[in-house]
């Protein structure tokens, strides 16, 4: 009887220990990191008017350019993936934040070139920026898998990924005022300098859930009873770390899954609707309605919002089914599915010369695309645990090759129609793709297990 009361005591203490909840500052830091992510690809469409006017650059170069940071990212992805594996995310991020800032300023210099000379110098640098960036997505993922419940993952990975819409929002006016006011140089420099300045903060905040000072046992209990990999990149996780290895078979497996194919699928055509936004869309402000950049940095700054609302709507809707009984599928396929087919409202830009109408409908496109981009709470739920990193890299390679595709795609209909109507048309179409791959050819949602 003594016994039995002395249990009930303990486990009654343990109850009593309030839980930490630390992985939302986790996220937090996620969050920051990502907004300045997205701003720093960003600069040289909010810049770009000015700078191809004053270097000679036209619009089909400017297409070339623009897509220079997707052929390295995609071209990066599986080493950066393998290298999270390896040396974990605290690391590897902290050193892809600091080397992609440099590079960033690299780019305000380029002002010392003109014409060809000019173009090739900041194709290079656009490249190295895509290269220091493609351990990002992948390891946000990873740190999402550790940090995170089953439950809470959607939420999570939606308010990391609405830091893309977050970026347009605070920096777009920001880099809009100091290309008017100082010159484009400086905005390059600016969002160089603070990128810097977040990698050292980086690497003080960011460690494993399992040794992390800050959290708790209880809360360490409460992620992995909901499916967290609480010890992913923790010392004994890292000595483990060679057993496995980046194995070409693993790669092959996901590509012969139905429903990681499907994943890629829908990845690459809401990434075409991301690069639009971040590359061509300000351009579209300037020289389709006539804006200024000053004015075209705020007012892209709308739909930004617009599709920070829908990203964080997106992940809370998700779990929100999921805490309701829903399956896995349905609460991560149903925002995915309605937002993609809202983001096609973009086409009706076509049929309108006024700009608050044209405003109006991009801010309900961002709206549904914001919705519909869980695709990094899919891999979450998805990837195998064995190999988050590399197939999260995976993932990303295809998802970004659309950062190649899509701004030459749109430079040539720019260039040879003198119109972004059809450009509209195309970006819209990618969004009906991505609705029907998650319809169509995913199938259930689950924990890929890999065959050793």
């Amino acid at each position: 009887m003594s016994s039995i009361s002395i249990n009930e005591t303990a486990s009654a203490a343990v109850g009593a220990v309030k839980r930490t909840n630390f992985r939302w500052w986790i996220v937090v830091m996620l969050f920051v990191v990502t907004s300045i992510n997205y701003a720093d690809r960003a600069v040289l469409a909010i810049t770009g008017p000015v700078l191809s006017k004053e270097l000679g650059i036209n619009s089909a170069q400017m297409g070339f350019i623009f897509s220079a940071f997707g052929w390295a990212y995609v071209l990066a992805q599986l080493p950066g993936g393998w290298l999270l594996d390896r040396f974990g995310s605290r690391v590897v991020y902290a050193l892809s934040i600091f080397t992609w800032s440099l590079v960033t300023v690299l780019q305000g210099f380029v002002g010392f070139f003109a014409g060809a000379t000019a173009v090739m110098v900041l194709f290079a640098l656009r490249f190295a920026v895509g290269i220091a960036e493609s351990p990002s997505f992948p390891g946000n993922s990873r740190v999402v898998a550790a940090w995170f419940p089953r439950q809470e993952r959607a939420t999570a990975a939606a308010i990391f990924n609405s830091a893309q819409y977050f970026a347009t929002v605070i920096f777009a006016p920001i880099m809009g005022w100091i290309t008017h006011a100082a010159g484009w140089p400086w905005a390059f420099g600016f969002m160089g300098a603070l990128g810097i300045i977040v990698s050292a903060i980086w690497l003080k905040v960011i460690k494993a859930p399992a040794v992390h000072p800050s959290v708790n046992d209880a809360e360490r209990a409460y992620i992995a009873e909901g499916g967290g990999l609480v010890n992913m990149d923790s010392p004994v996780a890292a000595a483990k770390s060679d057993e496995g290895g980046a194995k070409w078979d693993y790669i092959r497996q996901m590509f012969g899954s139905r429903m990681m194919s499907g994943i890629f699928l829908g990845q690459f055509c809401i990434n075409a609707l991301t690069y639009f936004f971040i590359t061509w869309f300000p351009v579209y402000l300037v020289k389709e309605r006539g804006l200024s950049i000053l004015n075209a940095g705020f007012i892209a700054s709308i739909p930004a919002i617009c599709g920070f609302t829908g990203g964080i709507l997106g992940g809370v809707i998700s779990d929100w089914i999921l805490r309701r009984g829903g399956s896995l599928s349905l609460a991560r396929k149903t925002p995915i599915v309605m937002g993609m087919l809202l983001s096609m409202s973009m086409v009706f830009c076509n049929y309108t010369d006024q700009i608050p109408l044209v405003v109006f409908f991009m801010s309900l496109a961002f709206f549904g695309k914001g919705i519909g981009a869980l695709g990094w709470a899919v891999m979450s739920d998805a990837a195998p645990k064995e190999i988050t990193g590399l197939a999260g890299g995976v993932f990303n390679m295809c998802g970004n090759i659309s950062s190649i595709t899509t701004p030459i795609i749109i430079g040539y209909i720019v260039q040879n129609t003198g119109s972004f109507n059809g450009a509209l048309v195309f970006v819209a179409a990618n969004g009906l793709i991505a609705a029907a791959s998650y319809l169509f050819v995913v199938g259930k949602i689950e924990r890929m297990e890999l065959k050793k």
